[in-house]
């Protein structure tokens, strides 16, 4: 398992230093908050792209074959990034480092389900969660100390750990693939992709002082229309291929429908992370180095949270973690959004976002897919998880680099974004409350789940 934790610690810190370096990059490259906002973006639509076909690699082949090969292309990104003269390179980069990316948490978690009883899952899953805690502190720490001999150093830290990794997985992790494992549904995966794609360029594109005209223009509208053409293209191929990578089937399961919609809304407010030191520069006058440890006080309360959460799962089960843990992303996201500018609040309102988002992306929402799948379905399970995660990221970045480039004032760009994504998260929190609590499940735990049949 420590492998498994290590490779989640690594693709993580990726994650979280690329808060401090995004402001730097757009500078260096001369590219306004619309157009560097796709370092974020491109990173995470390729890893939604990796992710169903590294789970079912994992699935078909074993968990140490698409682990190895997550690391591979991850690697191979990070030095595409750091030795690139071009922004096309540092995109290109990202793409790959996405892709690697996409397959080393839904094999982590795939493997506690493999390894783990149902009572124990929570406590392991919320250490996979504070992993991620772990590496945003580490994250804006490295980003402030790093930064002033140039951004390519905040990549450039995570290639040998990523090495390390890579061999000790291809020495430690077993060979064995679990049974039944289903083919590779290529024409799924392709549509889903082009679909998410569409989307992203879409929204990315939308004018906030025009925001209707805009949505009409020829820029806008045909990527959205061919974006759900896509979708209902993916619809029909999946119910109709042999082995499709998303079973439909699992989508008969409420709980599972309120897991997916919640996590689009984690994501989304998981967005919030990478533009933040840009927001605090702008808001409060500081440099970048200032403004990569003003995120301290969330990564803290992300690293805190994410093991008391897990405990707290095994104990009163899924509901109530959940409806806690949306509540506090939006009582933090209002407080960015319609306090501003005060430092003190901007601290509280950043904590109270890493506490809540601690509770949703470091366990329970990976444990209800654990429950309600079929052993061999365990990876793509969690990749699906990941995918209506990285849905909502995709959301969410497209959509603040669209206000921010679109508004005269950043600051109030930034606290207009913010204020969209506090009334879509009070929108999730609502639903949260249709998680089947923790006496449910135990009753149900005698009985074949529907998704089986």
């Amino acid at each position: 398992m420590r492998v498994l934790f290590l490779g989640v610690l690594v693709t993580a810190l990726d994650i979280a230093i690329l808060g401090p370096a995004l402001r730097s990059i757009g500078v260096s490259f001369a590219v306004d908050e619309r157009t560097v906002a796709w370092v974020f973006i491109i990173y995470t639509l390729f890893t939604q792209l990796g992710v169903p076909f590294m789970s079912r690699l994992s699935d078909q082949f074993g968990r140490r074959f698409a682990f190895c090969w997550s690391m591979d292309i991850f690697i191979l990104g990070l030095v595409v990034v750091v030795v690139s003269e071009q922004f096309t390179g540092v995109l290109a980069g990202r793409a790959l480092q996405g892709i690697g990316a996409s397959g080393v948490l839904p094999v982590a978690s795939a493997v506690i389900g493999d390894l783990y009883p149902p009572e124990k899952r929570g406590r392991m899953l919320g250490l996979i969660g504070a992993v991620f805690g772990i590496s945003f502190i580490f994250g804006p720490a490295i980003g402030g100390i790093l930064i002033q001999y140039g951004w390519q150093w905040l990549f450039l830290i995570t290639l040998p750990p990523a090495i390390i990794v890579w061999i000790w997985a291809l020495l430690k992790l077993p060979r064995a693939k679990p049974a039944d494992a289903a083919g590779l549904d290529l024409a799924g995966i392709l549509s889903l992709g082009t679909a998410l794609a569409l989307i992203t360029l879409g929204i990315n594109k939308i004018d906030s002082n025009a925001f209707g005209a805009s949505l009409l223009s020829m820029s806008v509208w045909p990527y959205l229309l061919a974006s759900l053409a896509c979708f209902g293209f993916f619809v029909f191929i999946e119910r109709r291929v042999e082995a499709p990578f998303v079973r439909l089937g699992l989508f008969s399961s409420r709980q599972v429908n309120i897991a997916c919609f919640i996590s689009v809304g984690a994501g989304m407010s998981e967005a919030i992370f990478v533009f933040l030191p840009s927001f605090a520069v702008v808001a409060f006058g500081v440099g970048d180095r200032e403004a990569s440890f003003m995120l301290l006080p969330l990564v803290f309360a992300l690293a805190i949270g994410s093991p008391l959460w897990g405990r707290l799962l095994d104990k009163a089960g899924t509901r109530i973690v959940v409806i806690a843990g949306t509540f506090m992303v939006v009582a933090g996201t209002f407080i960015l959004a319609t306090l501003m500018p005060n430092v003190n609040l901007y601290y509280a309102g950043t904590a109270l976002i890493g506490f809540g988002l601690a509770a949703i992306l470091g366990s329970a929402i990976s444990y209800i897919l654990l429950e309600e799948a079929k052993k061999t379905e365990r990876t793509v399970a969690q990749g699906i998880v990941r995918l209506f995660k990285g849905f909502g990221r995709l959301l969410g970045g497209s959509m603040i680099g669209a206000i921010v480039a679109s508004s005269a004032d950043s600051t109030g760009g930034y606290t207009t974004a913010f204020l969209i994504i506090a009334v879509l998260a009070t929108v999730f929190h609502l639903f949260s409350y249709g998680l089947r609590a923790k006496s449910d499940s135990l009753q149900l735990d005698t009985q074949q789940p529907a998704v089986e049949s």
